[in-house]
This record gives C-alpha cells, sequence and structure tokens, in this order.
C-alpha cells in the first residue's frame, strides 16, 4: 500500500468528514465543523491540514496552527490533530504524517518546534510520540470562558 501525504484541499471534503468526525469521537458540531473546513482551505489562515492517500481515498489526517510565540523569534507549530482510520492503523501512517510536517517545519518554514498534546492514557499516541519527541513535565489547565 502506497501511501502519499500531501496539503490538504478543497476537493477532498467528502473524504475529509468522516476522519474529521472519528477523530471528534463521532460527534459533530456542525458549526465547528463548517468553520474548521474554512480555516484549513483557506491559503492565508493559520490553521492548516495534511491528508494521507491510499489507492485514491484518504486514510489519515493532521491538523496544525502556526504561530508566534514569545520564546524564538521564529514560529512554532501546534499539532492539534492527528487521524488515521481504525483500520488503516499500525501501517505507519500517522508517523509518515508527523514526518511529512516536521519536513515543512524544518526546511520549508524553518519553525522553532513543533509541539502537541496527547491523552495519557492513549497508549498508542504515546508509543507514537516516544519517537518523534520529548516528553515534557507538565500539566494541561484550562480556563472555560
Amino acid at each position: 500500500m502506497a501511501v502519499k501525504i500531501r496539503p490538504i484541499e478543497n476537493r477532498d471534503f467528502p473524504d475529509w468528514l468522516p476522519l474529521w468526525d472519528g477523530n471528534n469521537l463521532g460527534t459533530r458540531d456542525e458549526e465547528v465543523t463548517s468553520e474548521t473546513w474554512s480555516r484549513l482551505t483557506d491559503q492565508d489562515f493559520s490553521v492548516h491540514g495534511l491528508v494521507a492517500e491510499s489507492d485514491g481515498k484518504l486514510v489519515g489526517l493532521v491538523h496544525y496552527i502556526v504561530h508566534p510565540t514569545t520564546g524564538s523569534l521564529k514560529d512554532v507549530c501546534y499539532m492539534q490533530d492527528v487521524y488515521v482510520e481504525p483500520s488503516e492503523r499500525r501501517n505507519g501512517i500517522a508517523k509518515k504524517l508527523l514526518r511529512e510536517l516536521a519536513i515543512i517545519g524544518q526546511k520549508d518554514k524553518k519553525w522553532a518546534r513543533i509541539y502537541w498534546l496527547a491523552e495519557a492514557d492513549n497508549e498508542a499516541a504515546q508509543k507514537l510520540y516516544e519517537t518523534v519527541g520529548v516528553k515534557l513535565n507538565f500539566t494541561l489547565h484550562m480556563m472555560a470562558l
């Protein structure tokens, strides 16, 4: 199975939507979905996406946000969503998505770093992230507004 990693395109919406739903555990807020898609496909917006394509079908995605930070003169990248179709997992697709994102950040955009959050009990994600990143000893706090 040859997997191609590429930027998300307008034509991807019908194949992206089931992956988006899976990423959101089957729940969908239509307004959020519509706005997310609009942001992902607007070249001038700071939200971007890559997709994994196999045999003409989308099998994975990564969404990311590029922004300035106080700790560097270079932008940083927050990797927000990584999702691979369950039937396609354990085929290295998530790692390919992350590698492509790293290439974009290292060679093309010159980001200072990529960072992300992952649920502590998501063993598959934790195993993958241990191979590509450094775990920091922080806790996440949130103030709902």
